[in-house]
């Protein structure tokens, strides 16, 4: 066994040995240097001080090594060599769950400021390994996950979006509010909870790749009125139609739109409370009485072919009979001299499907007469559309849904409301959008 102070060869020596271990860090072989960088009973001293050695693999074994004093840590974190850096990130989150309380307070302002180095690293690569090292850690920094949380690139953000804990639902709201980067808003609604606030925050992003994600996760906590939102944005409809506990509104409105397939989804589930089936065979049954096959066409019939409801089954309405004699215009202008013309009911005639019914409502509510109220849906186009429901003094979200489920407008160039709320164009522009038309000013 080679004995303490022998020099005559390095490769023999051992790293355990403390004369041995200082003779090996300043062998002129690197092998060597990196063995006892590398070697778990090297102690701190020397350690940091290979910290500074010129060759990048002693850095990255000092990296690598958790003997390794936090001081050569910092030191490591703000090196050039994106390796080096890379093994440090990895080791120190691994560190983390391990530490004692004692030496977590004796060592915490280093091991932050260490992390907190690492996480505004420049090196992309750097920042992604901190990330999922420390995704799903309970005990890592809320400072550093938030920091990670918006980092600009995807695969720095979206591990801890999805999985860290250490994130609040504040945190999140405000993220969601600032507009992260392309898919993020996706990772956040695929965290195993989501609660309804932060569901009514991706709501309002306008997402449509997010709000299918939140739609398809079954923890996501999502409120009747968010759902709303998101039905009138149009994403992929496959996903809300096997959403658990669908409300009975919610499947009122699936039922008007969606294509055959998926309507026979919805039919053949168990889950449905009594309203919701009720609401369910009446949304059919407006299908079936204008003769259309949904949005996956077959013909006239085609919607009860598919889901079969009989007439027993289907039932009938109070007053339905005096209703259908009632023209749309005629029931139109009742309604809004008795003061019931209202948003929500258009919405309801929305979901049924009964667009006769809407368009003589918008008109009634512009004082504009059917054929410029024709003319303006039937060129398709989203400023035009938008104008005439403004003059009808309704809200941008319901202008949305007139854009995409009246006038066919796509998704994609369909206008949406600006803070969520807001009309996107000033009312003079929006003026001046319907005097191509020859409407004029309300008097």
């Amino acid at each position: 066994m080679t004995t303490r102070g022998d020099r005559a060869d390095p490769q023999l020596l051992d790293p355990a040995d403390y004369e041995a271990a200082k003779q090996m860090a300043r062998s002129a072989d690197p092998a060597v240097r990196r063995r006892v960088a590398a070697s778990p009973e090297t102690r701190p001293e020397l350690l940091y001080f290979l910290a500074a050695d010129a060759v990048t693999e002693v850095r990255q074994a000092i990296a690598t090594n958790a003997g390794t004093p936090r001081q050569a840590d910092l030191m490591l974190a703000k090196g050039r060599e994106v390796a080096v850096r890379g093994a440090l990130a990895q080791k120190v989150a691994r560190l983390l769950p391990d530490l004692s309380a004692d030496q977590a307070s004796q060592i915490e302002r280093l091991t932050l400021e260490c992390l907190e180095a690492l996480a505004r690293d420049q090196a992309t690569e750097v920042r992604g390994i901190l990330s999922e090292a420390l995704k799903e850690l309970p005990g890592a920094p809320h400072g550093v996950i938030n920091t990670l949380a918006r980092d600009v690139e995807l695969s720095v953000c979206a591990p801890v979006l999805q999985f860290s804990p250490i994130l609040t639902d504040e945190d999140l709201a405000d993220i969601i509010m600032r507009g992260p980067v392309a898919g993020a808003l996706s990772a956040i609604a695929g965290r195993k909870q989501i609660s309804a606030s932060v569901a009514d925050a991706i709501a309002r992003s306008d997402d449509e790749a997010a709000m299918t994600a939140l739609l398809a996760n079954p923890s996501a906590q999502i409120r009747e009125e968010t759902l709303d939102r998101i039905l009138d944005q149009a994403p992929q409809h496959a996903p809300l139609v096997r959403r658990p506990r669908l409300p009975a509104r919610a499947v009122a409105r699936l039922a008007s739109f969606v294509a055959d397939n998926l309507l026979k989804v919805l039919r053949e589930r168990t889950d449905l409370d009594p309203a919701a089936a009720r609401a369910l065979a009446e949304g059919v049954r407006a299908r079936v009485n204008r003769g259309a096959g949904g949005n996956g066409g077959g013909g006239p019939g085609a919607a009860r072919g598919l889901v079969d409801f009989g007439e027993e089954e289907l039932g009938h309405l109070p007053g339905d009979k005096d209703k259908a004699a009632e023209r749309p215009s005629d029931k139109a202008a009742r309604l809004n001299k008795e003061g019931k013309l209202t948003e929500k009911l258009l919405e309801g005639a929305l979901a049924e499907g009964d667009r006769a019914f809407v368009l003589a409502g918008l008109g009634e509510l512009a004082q504009l007469p059917m054929p410029i109220i024709d003319r303006i849906i039937g060129t398709h186009a989203p400023r035009a559309v938008t104008s005439l429901v403004w003059r009808c003094g309704l809200s941008m979200r319901f202008a949305r849904q007139v854009q995409l489920r009246i006038a066919q407008i796509p998704p994609k160039t369909a206008l949406m409301a600006k803070e969520g709320v807001l009309y996107p164009m000033s009312d003079d522009e929006m003026r001046w959008q319907l005097a191509f038309f020859g409407v004029e000013e309300k008097a």
